[in-house]
């Protein structure tokens, strides 16, 4: 993310001007965003003209501000869009129209609010470096620094390149093959098939994974599809010289999954191997901690606790060791509710505990918002936290 300029009161409002450079930063910036904020942006609206001959429509550039009702974060097309009521003085818009800014990669835009900006990113640590630009007036975060683990989900016809990142999972491609049956005369097509379908996974593979940003890459399958594509990487590396792949061979490494589907990145986030490559991530470090949750919750549930109400009462107590909480809960529309996870996070943490804000574009803050979006690990039990309702 690259800050032009921020204007900023401690504790109090103020507004920043940023340029996302990446997907990583619009996810921030959805995160960030709330409603009842004010952005400013440029964009592009259709305004009709009388015309001798009677009314034409023209699309116009100009600059609104709009009051913010609505976020919607497309990952896929890496779009923010937010619609809201015109607050700017404009001769093609009326103030309190509505409209839908789009803000995209290299658009500048001002965020406006009325509660603390610095207090929000320093709770929500959704980027630390980011916090640390805001106070330098003027920076610029390498898009491409955020990307810990590339991985390769296959299975024969079926392949999804995925990064992992700081606050989210990105597919990058998705490549889609038919493939014959391997048996009787059809055998010929088969192997003609699969070797193109391994060709464009392989084209695929080089555009999108640069070992010098990702720690390592995963090429993950069911069956022998993985040994397979593998094979046939290194063959085509050597033959036609690749050296990013031919210098970091020892970091590709296979994993088994169920299927070559999206939702089969927990499994490679949860083998051994790769979890050793990227133990001081973020990722890493989520799923490292919802699995201390669940293991705590089969084998002593007393020391384990989900639901805001529950983990409210649990921190009353002062018995809450690990808070777990997606960023999710950090976009409620409700300024007061979203202050009180901000305190809650900085008062587990004044308190000696732990806090881990999940992303929930990783599959560990999927997991977790099926359990509410919070829960805790404590320090002791608290048995008669099952008698309250949540």
């Amino acid at each position: 993310m690259k800050v032009v300029h921020r204007d900023l009161v401690p504790n109090g409002p103020g507004s920043v001007k940023m340029i996302p450079v990446d997907s990583e930063d619009l996810w921030f910036a959805y995160n960030l965003i709330a409603t009842g904020d004010w952005v400013m942006s440029r964009t592009v609206r259709k305004v009709l003209r009388e015309t001798a001959g009677g009314r034409d429509a023209e699309r116009v550039a100009l600059k609104l501000e709009i009051k913010v009702e609505a976020i919607d974060y497309d990952k896929e097309g890496s779009v923010l869009r937010i619609r809201g009521k015109n607050t700017l003085e404009n001769e093609h818009v009326k103030i309190g129209q509505f409209h839908t800014l789009e803000l995209e990669l290299q658009r500048p835009f001002v965020l406006r609010k009325k509660e603390s900006i610095c207090c929000l990113l320093l709770c929500l640590e959704l980027i630390s470096e980011f916090h640390l630009c805001l106070m330098a007036n003027s920076c610029y975060l390498d898009p491409g620094a955020s990307a810990d683990l590339a991985v390769v989900l296959m299975q024969e016809g079926l392949a999804n390149i995925l990064l992992v990142g700081k606050s989210m999972t990105s597919t990058r491609s998705r490549i889609e093959t038919s493939i014959p049956r391997k048996h009787g005369p059809a055998i010929a097509g088969y192997e003609s098939a699969l070797k193109k379908f391994f060709e464009n996974v392989l084209q695929a593979f080089l555009k999108h994974v640069d070992f010098n940003v990702v720690r390592c890459a995963v090429i993950a399958s069911p069956g022998f599809t993985k040994e397979q594509f593998h094979r046939h990487l290194m063959l085509e590396a050597e033959r036609r010289q690749l050296r990013p792949i031919i210098e970091n061979k020892s970091r590709i490494i296979l994993v088994h999954t169920s299927s070559g589907y999206k939702h089969s990145l927990r499994e490679v986030l949860d083998a051994p191997n790769v979890m050793s490559m990227i133990k001081d991530t973020k990722a890493a470090q989520e799923v490292r901690a919802l699995k201390d949750f669940f293991n705590m919750l089969s084998n002593d549930p007393a020391r384990a606790c989900y639901g805001p109400k529950h983990v409210e009462i649990a921190h009353e107590r002062m018995a809450v060791q690990t808070l777990l909480i997606t960023d999710d809960l950090f976009r409620n529309s409700d300024v007061i509710t979203r202050q009180k996870y901000v305190s809650l996070v900085n008062s587990v943490k004044n308190s000696g505990g732990t806090a881990h804000i999940f992303s929930s574009m990783h599959v560990s803050g999927e997991q977790l918002a099926q359990l509410t979006g919070i829960a805790a690990i404590l320090r002791f039990p608290l048995p008669d936290l099952e008698d309250i309702e949540m």
